[in-house]
């Protein structure tokens, strides 16, 4: 059946004809599950700015989320979205647990709907994602024509090899410089400008999580100015002005705090936006003064080093980590403690590189213990001892993720180790734990439990056991 678009009087919602139902999607409203189409049980999140209008044509964001929580991601970037008038959406069918074949056509399928029933700028079609949805997003211009951009924050391009300079699409990373993906961010930089692809990285002081909403704005304001220089949208000669102006106090604000080498790099960055736009003259001489400074120079040498030590540590985690769980080496727990505690010196240093180094390292250790579990549990045949130092593993690289020492605590009690259930317990109650009942609800431990060095670990920490020990 034909779809087509009826306003309501008032023009704050739109009925949709679609698949022979009316839907009825108000402005400024995420709309959590339209139906793909009427074969296929697969639906999309969508977000109507309070601007939208039935005619001219409308830019859109598809946010990816390998997790299929669409409203939820589209809620991240909604705020902006409104801001510059961008429609959004969001397949809630794409997983990471599925080929990534099944999620690109999924992905396909909601852009299809999406054109099907709005007025799309067919030059004007963008993708973003965090994680491993900025990693989705960013293939997916290899597999989908037409899609001029992508905003992936704390991740990298998910496949090098599938990039093609003459599928070129403008790429906007966002990182936080203590997140563990930033060195490959910067090495990724490089590699794009080889290629010729147009690339921006917004950088921010954190770690690997959603980037506020000030970074998210600075992302869609390059692929706005981006869009004037092809002349996808018109020109705005005081929009961009101004926005010159702002990043310019950003990069003052950046001096003043002593952060050369942020504002080098943000210098480096209005360059490559606003050179198709201003003359940029004036700006090369003051990247080329700041270099030219010993503070920028001495920074600029310190993150080198710390760089090039991070990569060797890195190197050293991957390779022992893999050696230490395919022999079951536990003895080797001991040279992890010793690097957790490094990371922990490096984390407290008065040098903020390696403040920052730390918390990547400690993101990444626990990152790789985290994907060798996934990757055992995966297996049709689970390798129990391999896991069960990978448990361990987890209690030191990460003490406060409880659930860890309680897997170790019930496996070992399976098999009657009772000494080394102990030990776990006993560094669980250490490091915080407070949950009793779970305590004494775990399984496999309905014989440790009634002991009486169990019961008096318990009560050492959290003041009183179920059981009383028994005397003898």
């Amino acid at each position: 059946m034909k779809q087509f678009l009826l306003f309501l009087t008032l023009g704050l919602s739109i009925t949709f004809h679609v698949h022979a139902q009316d839907i009825i999607l108000k402005k400024g409203i995420i709309h959590e599950a339209l139906p793909v189409n009427d074969s296929i049980e697969e639906s999309f999140a969508v977000y109507l700015p309070t601007t939208f209008q039935p005619v001219g044509k409308w830019p859109v964001l598809f946010i990816f989320d390998m997790e299929g929580r669409g409203k939820q991601a589209l809620r991240m970037f909604k705020p902006v979205a409104e801001e510059y008038g961008y429609i959004m959406a969001a397949p809630n069918h794409i997983s990471d647990t599925i080929s990534l074949s099944k999620n690109i056509l999924i992905a396909n399928r909601t852009l299809n709907a999406v054109f099907s029933i709005l007025p799309i700028h067919k030059n004007r079609v963008y993708g973003a994602g965090f994680d491993d949805g900025g990693e989705f997003a960013s293939i997916l211009p290899s597999f989908v024509r037409g899609i001029e951009g992508i905003i992936s924050s704390g991740a990298t391009i998910g496949n090098i090899e599938l990039l093609n300079p003459k599928n070129a699409f403008h790429y906007v990373g966002i990182m936080g410089k203590q997140d563990y993906n930033y060195p490959n961010a910067l090495e990724l930089k490089k590699i794009l400008h080889r290629m010729k692809f147009p690339n921006q990285l917004i950088l921010f002081e954190g770690g690997h999580t959603w980037p506020k909403l000030e970074e998210i704005k600075k992302a869609f304001e390059i692929l706005d100015l981006a869009a004037m220089a092809k002349g996808n949208i018109e020109k705005d000669s005081s929009r961009v002005q101004k926005s010159l102006e702002t990043n310019l106090q950003d990069v003052e604000d950046l001096l003043a705090k002593e952060k050369y080498i942020l504002a080098d790099h943000l210098l480096g960055q209005i360059l490559s936006v606003y050179r198709t736009h201003l003359n940029t003259d004036s700006l090369k001489e003051k990247k080329r003064f700041l270099k030219k400074q010993k503070a920028f120079r001495t920074q600029k040498r310190n993150e080198i080093n710390i760089l090039f030590k991070e990569s060797l540590l890195k190197e050293d985690y991957i390779y022992f980590l893999y050696e230490d769980v395919v022999s079951y080496n536990y003895n080797n727990l001991g040279w992890w403690n010793y690097q957790m505690d490094e990371i922990k010196k490096f984390k407290k240093s008065s040098n903020i590189e390696e403040q920052n180094m730390g918390a990547r390292l400690f993101d990444l250790a626990n990152l790789l213990v985290e994907e060798n579990i996934e990757a055992i549990e995966g297996e049709k045949i689970i390798d129990e001892e391999g896991l069960l130092f990978l448990w361990m593993l987890k209690t030191i690289t990460d003490p406060k993720d409880y659930p860890y020492y309680l897997k170790v605590i019930s496996n070992s009690a399976k098999h009657e180790e009772f000494g080394t259930a102990l030990f776990y317990l006993e560094e669980l109650l250490k490091n915080g734990y407070t949950n009793k009942a779970a305590l004494y609800a775990l399984e496999n431990t309905a014989l440790l439990r009634i002991t009486p060095e169990y019961n008096e670990v318990i009560a050492k920490y959290l003041k009183e056991a179920r059981y009383e020990p028994i005397e003898e």
